[in-house]
């Protein structure tokens, strides 16, 4: 199958071909085949968070359950779902409506395929799956969460941290005083309810499906992905084979060799999109079904002569 620089040669040439929408076509063409090859439904939620960071809507929000009824309205749901997931995470409140909706939608049988990255909340998402497919190239990320890009876990133990050190060295408070008053009165009760509230969510989504009656196993999982202490960083990249050591079960993308194929040059062509166009994020199914939001482009207003 195509690698990145042939899928761009292809949607260059259905360009010359008259296709006016060469990204689409060539997009749907390869998610389609997914489908073929596998007989289960599948819907590939993509962010181009990778090209345009800074856009808004990149994230797992509200919105994105409206994209997802859209894409799973008319689907035969006994055939299951094959999710595929590229995104940062985004809001813990959208992301458990969000699988809650999944599960009420296939039950159980909704299977995460990662072809790259799939950090923070969307690795909860792929932890409420009965299993999750990685390649060498994949990713998961620390579930920890975070307020305005700080590690809720990392405010937690500096107001700890604080209290032992002013308590045996009172001298210290007015430094410590200094960092602590940043933060707003109730941030840290917030941080604490965030932490809890993530981990609950991850225990709950494992044990009910990927680690049923295996404690033991959703423990380890949880020491290694929501413990900031463990993780270092929320950015942390997480490989298959440590996803594995610690109790995920994966599927080795590379045990399939023609549906690896398929589902990397799939990969490639969102990327494509969201380099060639103003797309930044899109939730689409087998049948070419999608969803999209856009960059949102301000405009000066008009003067008036």
């Amino acid at each position: 199958m195509p690698n990145l620089k042939e899928v761009l040669q292809e949607i260059q040439d259905a360009l010359a071909n008259g296709d006016k929408s060469p990204l689409d076509s060539i997009r749907r063409k390869y998610l389609a085949n997914v489908h073929e090859m596998t007989g289960r439904n599948v819907i590939a939620y993509y962010s181009g968070w990778l090209n345009k960071g800074n856009a808004p809507d990149v994230e797992i929000n509200d919105k994105d359950k409206n994209s997802f009824m859209t894409c799973i309205h008319r689907l035969d749901r006994t055939l299951g779902l094959d999710l595929i997931l590229h995104t940062p995470g985004g809001d813990l409140a959208a992301t458990e409506s969000l699988v809650d909706y999944l599960f009420s939608m296939f039950g159980n049988d909704i299977r995460c395929i990662v072809p790259q990255i799939s950090m923070s909340a969307g690795t909860m998402i792929a932890m409420s799956c009965k299993e999750i497919m990685m390649g060498k190239q994949s990713n998961l990320g620390p579930i920890d969460p975070q307020f305005g890009g700080i590690a809720c876990q990392a405010v937690v133990e500096e107001f700890e941290e604080a209290k032992k050190d002013v308590q045996k060295n009172p001298s210290s408070a007015p430094l410590w005083q200094v960092i602590i008053s940043r933060y707003h009165p109730t941030f840290i009760g917030s941080c604490k309810n965030a932490i809890a509230w993530s981990k609950s969510l991850a225990e709950d989504w494992l044990g009910r499906n990927m680690c049923v009656g295996q404690k033991a196993k959703v423990d380890s999982i949880l020491k290694e992905f929501s413990d900031h202490a463990q993780s270092k960083s929320h950015s942390r990249h997480i490989s298959k084979e440590k996803c594995k050591s610690v109790g995920l079960k994966i599927v080795d993308m590379e045990d399939d060799n023609d549906l690896q194929d398929i589902i990397l040059t799939t990969h490639h062509a969102y990327m494509h999109t969201f380099a060639h166009s103003a797309a930044v994020k899109i939730v689409e199914n087998h049948l070419g079904i999608a969803l999209m939001e856009f960059e949102r482009v301000l405009q000066e207003p008009p003067v008036t002569p």
